[in-house]
């Protein structure tokens, strides 16, 4: 049975993989380990084999994880991102503990995480999470709609507009799914004109993350090929 360093290890040289077949270098790409479901224990493996970020999908769970931490030898090396959908209700929450949200889809929850960040802290950083596929049943903003909200959040004063986020629909091959990360990074490099700050694009998992990289991905999501296989009692 593998270990979780042994995991992150080999995670790691696909990236470096996935960077060198498209004249990337290997940290050009971050590595966010997603550990929603994930008990404090499989986080404390990863940090001790040097990894730092980590992604959360549900606000209770992860800020009795960011809490956890705060006393932690390497606290001031670790990242928290919060990755899933947003209720305005949990708002102040994701604001008053969270270092990065890439879930942002709408002008109201961005003018709460505002309004909510608490002024000792540095300005929350945000990624835009877009609808690269139209489907009904996902979270995100359409491509039309993409540069006027960006406009808003660039003027919101405790909020850094860092980049863009997708969930692609699945896709088993690779033409497909570089072509919708393809996109995304079309998206971003529009809005540049604009926002030259943006410089992150969250997009790529495990089955898919060549594509993302070649695509221009600067981080990818990983948590199954990670941690195994999630526990959703």
């Amino acid at each position: 049975m593998s270990s979780i360093k042994q995991n992150i290890e080999q995670v790691i040289s696909q990236i470096t993989s996935a960077t060198e077949k498209c004249g990337r270098t290997a940290d050009s790409v971050q590595l966010l380990a997603v550990s929603k479901t994930k008990p404090i224990a499989a986080i404390d493996d990863a940090i001790a084999a040097g990894q730092y970020a980590f992604g959360e999908n549900y606000v209770q769970e992860g800020i009795e994880k960011v809490q956890h931490f705060t006393t932690h030898a390497q606290a001031d090396k670790l990242s928290w991102h919060f990755i899933g959908p947003i209720q305005s209700n949990k708002t102040r929450q994701i604001a008053e503990h969270f270092d990065w949200v890439h879930s942002v889809d709408r002008a109201k929850i961005a003018r709460r995480l505002s309004e909510q960040r608490p002024a000792d802290m540095p300005p929350l950083n945000i990624l835009l999470q877009v609808n690269t596929s139209g489907e009904a049943s996902k979270s995100g903003i359409a491509f039309d709609d993409l540069s006027a909200l960006a406009d808003e959040i660039a003027a919101m004063p405790n909020l850094v507009l860092r980049g863009l986020m997708s969930i692609p629909q699945k896709a088993d091959d690779y033409d497909n799914q570089y072509a919708s990360f393809s996109a995304l990074a079309d998206a971003q490099n529009a809005l540049r004109d604009k926002h030259p700050q943006l410089d992150t694009l969250s997009m790529g998992m495990s089955g898919d993350m060549e594509a993302a990289i070649a695509a221009g991905s600067t981080i990818v999501r990983i948590g199954t090929a990670i941690f195994g296989a999630r526990n959703y009692k």
